[in-house]
């Protein structure tokens, strides 16, 4: 599989009015604000493939486990630590990002008007994101690297005592209030001696079905499981409506929208004779674009889903060495120069930490992502179609103007 790409992580969320109506039909989707710069649409093509490969390794790694991450929240992290990287480590990052098409420049111009782009782009949808640098309060933190994240990121930086016994817990205090408690902590207590800087992106998405599902109708049926048991689930249920639709040899794709329309849920639901695993392996940014282009509005009597709540959390550090990243967390040849004031060799990624949260229910989305990049110094169709989404699944949460990835998860046990 080809490694790709960063460009990622942030966390979205969307507040929107929900709509009922007794036959709802696919809604018109909103004119966007403007176009989109062709170096936007290249970092967004940069952070989809990043989230698609990211998301295949993190799954391959993690097994039998239900998964969900934000890219977004992942790139944006890494974007900024980009900014503080130097040589073979600037290099592996650009890389291992897909990036190599833009400066330096246009990158992070591309970041600053994706943010001003996704935090404006509907009224009903309440999308926040936040990024702030922490750094060792003795620490010679390098002006330009502070003004270029500040400038293009909107990150808060503030000098810290890490030895005070309240330190993480001030780190966390933050991530909290971003997250609207749903996300509570990022740092462990106590900081380790050699940590200088915590550079840490926190999204928040919440948006309600633009059709909601009839909670009276929500009711326990079976859900079958990996190994090919049965459990009991809340399973949603909703009628008479129309969806794009798209269904393949491999699986069926459905799209749900929030708000009004530029957000939007995009449920992948193999085949009961396919194996999620390799289907989620399939998915390259060839068959993404495929399959988001394939979709057609289409009448569905009646869909099925699962109603469920997720808390995730995973380092990130071997997936990021797999996609190419391996020198960063060198700590004998990663150069993060540009970080401090004066000249050094001897910082380095200990730890890429990505904390979620997801709950889907009846009247829409609510969604979290934190993702932390902790600096050490090394010193120290038919005519009748009913949709039933009773088997493991892959979904993701997108804002369909841009296309950028917000979210992916694959879920395998609603109630784990």
């Amino acid at each position: 599989m080809k490694k790709i790409a960063i460009l990622s992580s942030v966390l979205l969320l969307g507040f929107f009015a929900a709509r009922c109506s007794k036959n709802p039909v696919a809604p018109r989707i909103n004119q966007p604000p403007r176009a989109l710069t062709a170096q936007e649409i290249q970092l967004i093509e940069s952070d989809n493939l990043f989230g698609l490969n990211l998301f295949a390794a993190v799954s391959e790694a993690e097994g039998d486990k239900n998964v969900f991450i934000s890219p977004l929240s992942v790139s944006m992290a890494l974007g900024m630590t980009l900014n503080g990287a130097d040589g073979e480590t600037y290099t592996a990052m650009k890389e291992t990002l897909e990036l190599n098409g833009l400066t330096e420049e246009e990158i992070n111009q591309s970041y600053r008007s994706l943010i001003d782009l996704l935090k404006n782009l509907d009224y009903q949808v309440v999308f926040e994101i936040a990024n702030s640098i922490w750094h060792r309060d003795t620490f010679p933190i390098a002006q330009a690297f502070i003004d270029v994240n500040k400038e293009y990121f909107d990150a808060e930086v503030r000098g810290l005592d890490f030895n005070r016994s309240d330190a993480a817990g001030i780190i966390n205090s933050w991530v909290k209030e971003k997250t609207k408690g749903k996300i509570e902590e990022i740092v462990d207590s106590p900081i380790s001696p050699a940590a200088v800087m915590f550079l840490i992106n926190a999204i928040y998405f919440k948006g309600d079905w633009t059709y909601r599902f009839d909670k009276g109708k929500t009711q326990d049926e079976d859900f079958t499981l990996i190994d090919g048991s049965t459990k009991q689930v809340p399973m949603m249920e909703i009628e008479d409506v129309s969806f794009p639709y798209y269904r393949n040899e491999d699986y069926q794709a459905v799209e749900l929208n929030y708000g009004d329309s530029l957000f939007c849920m995009t449920i992948v639901f193999p085949h009961s004779d396919r194996d999620i695993d390799s289907v989620i392996a399939g998915l390259d940014e060839h068959a993404w674009t495929t399959l988001i282009g394939q979709l057609r509005d289409t009448k569905i009597d009646k869909f099925e889903m699962p109603k469920f709540k997720l808390e995730y959390e995973i380092e990130l550090n071997d997936v990021l060495k797999s996609l190419g990243m391996e020198v960063a967390f060198d700590s004998t040849l990663a150069n993060f120069s540009r970080m401090r004031a004066l000249p050094t060799d001897t910082l380095y990624i200990s730890k890429v930490k990505h904390k979620t949260f997801v709950e889907v229910n009846e009247e829409g989305t609510e969604a979290a992502a934190v993702t932390s990049v902790v600096i050490f110094e090394a010193i120290t169709a038919s005519s009748f179609r009913h949709i039933r989404v009773d088997r493991p699944f892959i979904f993701s949460i997108r804002e369909r103007h841009s296309g950028t990835i917000l979210f992916m998860g694959k879920i395998l046990d609603p109630t784990a």
